[in-house]
């Protein structure tokens, strides 16, 4: 079986290097080439590759967005995402995007090609020990952006009301709830978000709301 194989690189020497790699192996088959989306968007649906070699970076847009757009348009295609260097933010994007593998651009040819042949046999390169070492980077990234995603709603309103100074007795009154209650909620908040004394709710609640501010006046 022959694996047809497009190649979108906006660097010439690169791209023509892959292409060439690709040419001189009896089992690959190149079937085109673009140096932006655009060109890529136009001529490999026409192509019908297997697996398309996809640069992350390109003039006219990027290739995790153009992996996107030509899946949709070819489901059975195997996308690789071509990089310089080894970067979590577009590994997570090509993961959402459904591309096959993240191959670096510094990979000796046989890599390359090892790589070319397991997406076309419809194989994933993203190993169990890679993907589970960016999950738990998007894990970490994604409690720093929201440190508060363990909280229940309630939980977030007395850490508000704290940050503004009031007592639980206050508090209490605030959400016409039993004080004893309002103790409990400290606990639990307290709790989650890893804190031992009030002031630090205190602190994050001040600085959740400065930021808050600061958004909404740009």
């Amino acid at each position: 079986m022959t694996t047809r194989v497009f190649v979108v690189d906006d660097h010439d020497v690169i791209r023509r290097g892959i292409a060439a790699l690709v040419a001189a192996e009896d089992d690959l088959e190149l079937v085109g080439e673009a140096a932006t989306v655009a060109e890529a968007l136009a001529w490999v649906p026409r192509a019908q590759p297997q697996v398309a070699v996809l640069d992350v970076r390109l003039p006219d847009g990027n290739g995790v967005e153009l992996c996107r757009e030509l899946q949709s348009q070819l489901p059975e295609l195997r996308c690789l995402m071509l990089t310089s260097f080894d970067d979590h933010d577009a590994l997570m994007d090509a993961i959402m995007a459904g591309a096959a593998g993240f191959v670096l651009k510094g990979v000796v040819s046989e890599e390359l090609v090892t790589a070319i042949r397991t997406a076309g046999a419809g194989e994933s390169l993203l190993s169990p020990k890679k993907t589970e070492a960016m999950l738990a980077w998007l894990r970490r990234e994604q409690a720093q952006a929201d440190p508060l995603r363990e909280l229940t709603a309630r939980e977030r309103q007395v850490l508000e009301l704290i940050g503004e100074g009031l007592t639980n007795r206050e508090i209490a009154g605030r959400m016409f709830l039993a004080e004893k209650t309002i103790k409990n909620y400290v606990s639990q908040m307290l709790a989650k978000l890893a804190m031992r004394h009030r002031s630090e709710a205190a602190v994050l609640a001040t600085e959740l709301r400065l930021d808050r501010d600061s958004r909404g006046k740009r």
